[in-house]
């Protein structure tokens, strides 16, 4: 790429004298490398002060474990997850019997008789408990430093080319590092202290364990801290009983100490090291979770093998064989956006001059900063990345630190696939696989119907009945929206056999919905009742402050409804998604074509009295101004049935939603305000939203916020966003620059993923596509909008291509073929 601001264009060539394994080898050249701007401001978080609370420590994480780490002296705090760590034990929430007052619930409802549903629903259709478990908090890495009270000199930072993060300092003319990273090779994360003085390190480790202070006269999640021969310490525990529900987990978490040079002994429950020429921890830990329904394991035998895997290794080897593995999942893709001189400011500066001074290489490192989180939350083999992917503190998590689906899970995935992360997306594929265990009896016993269906919350353990009241528990489509992503894992990589095999997943939500739609009293349309818009309260149905039974506390009213937009418009999408997938697979029979027959009876998108998108299928107004939900825009992005009917009157109705609720918002919705804005071809709304993002609902480690509540979900939701303004694929072909802000003139993104199975490098100077390679993947014929095509080109050849009438180009492609596109 090259920047505009020419004064800065020798930076970025002295990027490249700074090899990722020169500063993974030497620590102490990352200080260097910030004092002298030598650096790329889009991979590297920096700041000049340790964290001073948990959502502003940096994150580390193999999947499984996950770290953050304050990067303090004196006293360093590193604080610990382990992915099964949660409250409780295999537990079920359905209730059996309540389909049988389905039908008087649904007639309630189309007699307007709301709250009357509300309570019946309450009574007879919530899953018991009414509430689920949480994520927990397993441990705290203490280490007490002698004589390091004052410091100077103070660099913090994360580098996401390598995954690794690190502080350096001086104190007493001496300078210390200290890196930590996570390894999925090995399963350990890893604490590594340096000094460049002989004999300097002195410290004191603690290994803590963490209860439930909330609950601490009854709290029954005990835990042990002992010394493990005379090098380590071990944290023996076990996980709350929670809400009726037994706390069946038992955990161990053990640290092991290297040090070179100096003394090392163990006294209770301190590990104690003096005069030091380095020293490295080990951490890893485990649980006897083996799936959602089984905790047999043996916690201690799987920690002792992590332990037998590190023998004759030294933290080198180890190092190396982490940042190669990691580098495999995050070298694919990369963004160059613009260079300023805020851009080498620490993060605190550039969130807080961005506002008035381009810096778009910040979004860039947002964007990074994504996939990062990806890589380090959701691996083959792991659980999904929850509320806060793998990273909490807090026995008593904001919602339980849980998997929301009526927005919060889908999000956190949203940019896994164009962020050519396909693997990452396997544990939410498990998962979904998981859900329809319960969510066929949920099926089956509150509603009456075959297939399967699941509601808008769940934990480890895959609970799948409505929770948390009526208000959210007649969210039936989350379900069926985690089958969306299905689809989409589909058409991003051209899998056939991944479709053969989540297929019958595909169905069984659909076969659910043929079951539980009703007519609509009008005798046009096919509605889901009870139902709900996710949140929301509307203006219509007689709501007023109303004190719920379940929840025993006033609220606005119910949500409860007949048809919302969102169910309408998640079916509409899978409803098609599974008639083409029935097609591909040679399913076609009568009941593809019941389900083609009844898509054609949902509600359609609706213009209310004021010109806006109808959220309900009666014309009601949200209670709530600048309500943070987007429910009746998921046709729009991230479902493609409203980009599909849009019309002029229709794409006025879709801005007038946006303009009426404004910009602001959690962090969360302002990611998806971006991606709706992008969708609808205005960069620099979105570039407005991003730059409010990042200054009022970002944390300075740019982890997302829900209001003031750590969430991961936003971050993953800037990423996909910043994709969807540079690439877009949902209409059938290839748009490049779709809505491409005025600041981000120039640029480069490598590697990107587009649907068909095509990877995608271009770069743009002046708003305009200067180079444009294609990967293709699959062997699909590629289609694309790139205005005057004169050649494309592969292997040497020259390859034939027509002009179709949209403006698009489409050329046959082979399997592994790459093709140079020339204007």
């Amino acid at each position: 790429m090259k920047s505009p601001l020419k004064c800065f264009s020798f930076l970025l060539q002295l990027t490249l004298l700074f090899p990722t394994i020169l500063l993974t080898a030497q620590p102490a050249n990352y200080p260097n490398s910030i004092r002298e701007n030598a650096f790329n401001p889009a991979t590297l978080l920096w700041y000049d002060e340790p964290a001073k609370k948990w959502e502003d420590a940096l994150p580390v994480g193999n999947g499984r474990l996950g770290a953050m780490v304050f990067g303090k002296n004196g006293e360093e705090r590193i604080q610990l997850n382990e992915e099964t760590y949660w409250t409780g034990g295999p537990y079920s929430t359905v209730v059996k019997g309540g389909a049988a007052v389905l039908p008087e619930i649904q007639q309630l409802v189309f007699e307007e008789k709301y709250l009357a549903a509300h309570n019946l629903f309450g009574r007879r259709l919530m899953g018991y408990p009414v509430e689920q478990q949480k994520y927990q908090s397993m441990a705290n890495l203490h280490l007490f430093f002698s004589n390091q009270e004052s410091v100077s000199n103070y660099k913090r930072w994360l580098d996401l080319e390598t995954g690794i993060t690190g502080v350096s300092y001086q104190s007493n003319d001496i300078t210390y590092h200290r890196q930590v990273f996570a390894s999925a090779p090995d399963q350990v994360i890893v604490v590594r202290i340096t000094a460049d003085k002989p004999g300097s390190i002195s410290l004191t480790a603690n290994l803590r364990g963490v209860r439930n202070q909330s609950h601490s006269n009854y709290a029954t999640d005990y835990f042990n801290m002992d010394p493990y021969g005379k090098d380590g310490l071990v944290l023996t525990g076990k996980s709350a009983d929670y809400m009726g529900i037994e706390g069946k987990l038992r955990y161990e978490a053990r640290i092991k100490a290297v040090p070179e040079g100096g003394t090392m002994k163990t006294d209770g429950v301190d590990l104690i090291i003096e005069n030091a020429n380095a020293v490295t921890l080990y951490f890893a830990a485990a649980t006897n979770f083996v799936t959602y329904k089984d905790v047999s394991a043996n916690q201690h035998q799987r920690v002792d093998n992590y332990f037998n895997g590190l023998e004759n290794k030294t933290w080198q080897s180890i190092l190396e064989a982490a940042v190669n593995d990691y580098k495999k999942y995050y070298d694919r893709v990369s963004i160059k956006l613009p260079i300023t001189q805020n851009s080498f400011l620490p993060i605190p500066e550039r969130i807080l001059k961005i506002q008035a001074s381009p810096d778009p290489s910040l979004s860039a490192l947002s964007y990074n900063f994504g996939r990062y989180l990806m890589i380090s939350s959701s691996r083959p083999g792991t659980e999904p990345a929850n509320l806060q992917g793998i990273w909490n503190d807090d026995m008593n998590p904001a919602w339980d630190s849980k998997y929301t689906t009526n927005i919060n899970t889908e999000m956190n995935y949203w940019p896994v696939e164009s962020g050519n992360l396909s693997e990452c997306a396997e544990p939410l594929v498990r998962m979904i696989k998981e859900l329809t265990d319960q969510g066929t009896q949920v099926a089956r016993e509150h509603y009456g119907a075959s297939g399967w269906v699941f509601h808008q919350n769940t934990d480890l353990w895959r609970v799948a009945a409505p929770m948390d009241g009526p208000t959210w528990g007649t969210f039936t489509v989350g379900g069926a929206w985690l089958c969306t992503h299905l689809w989409e894992h589909y058409q991003y990589t051209r899998d056939k056999t991944f479709l053969q095999e989540t297929y019958p997943l595909i169905k069984g939500s659909v076969q659910f919905f043929m079951d539980f739609l009703v007519p609509h009293p009008n005798g046009k349309w096919l509605v889901t009742n009870p139902s709900t818009s996710p949140e929301n309260f509307p203006d219509g149905g007689g709501n007023k402050p109303y004190f719920d039974e379940v929840t025993a506390g006033f609220r606005e009213g119910t949500t409860i409804c007949a048809g919302s937009s969102i169910d309408m418009q998640i079916l509409y999408d899978l409803f098609g998604y599974f008639m083409e997938a029935s097609t591909i697979l040679g399913e076609n029979n009568e009941f593809t074509r019941q389900v083609k027959t009844a898509r054609e009876k949902l509600v359609p998108p609706q213009i209310g009295r004021d010109g806006s998108l109808q959220e309900w299928a009666d014309d009601w107004k949200s209670l709530e101004k600048n309500h943070r939900h987007f429910s009746h825009m998921y046709g729009l992005y991230p479902g493609k049935v409203l980009y599909e009917k849009r019309t002029p009157a229709l794409i006025a109705a879709y801005k007038k939603v946006l303009e009426e609720r404004g910009d602001a918002s959690t962090g969360w919705s302002r990611a998806w305000k971006m991606a709706l804005w992008a969708r609808l071809h205005d960069g620099n709304r979105a570039n407005k939203i991003y730059k409010g993002y990042i200054k009022e609902q970002s944390c300075f480690s740019l982890f997302a916020l829900c209001g003031r509540a750590m969430q991961v979900d936003g971050t993953f939701g800037v990423t996909a966003a910043i994709t969807e303004m540079l690439l877009q694929s949902q209409e059938g072909y290839i748009k490049l620059l779709p809505a491409l802000p005025d600041e981000w003139s120039s640029g480069e993104f490598s590697g990107v993923c587009a649907r068909g199975a095509f990877e995608l490098s271009f770069s743009w100077e002046n708003k305009k596509v200067t180079q444009l390679k294609i990967l293709s993947k699959a062997g699909e014929t590629c289609r694309i909008e790139y205005g005057a095509i004169k050649k494309i080109k592969s292997g040497g050849h020259s390859i034939p291509f027509k002009k179709l009438a949209d403006n698009t180009v489409e050329f046959k492609t082979i399997k592994g073929g790459v093709y140079l596109i020339e204007k």
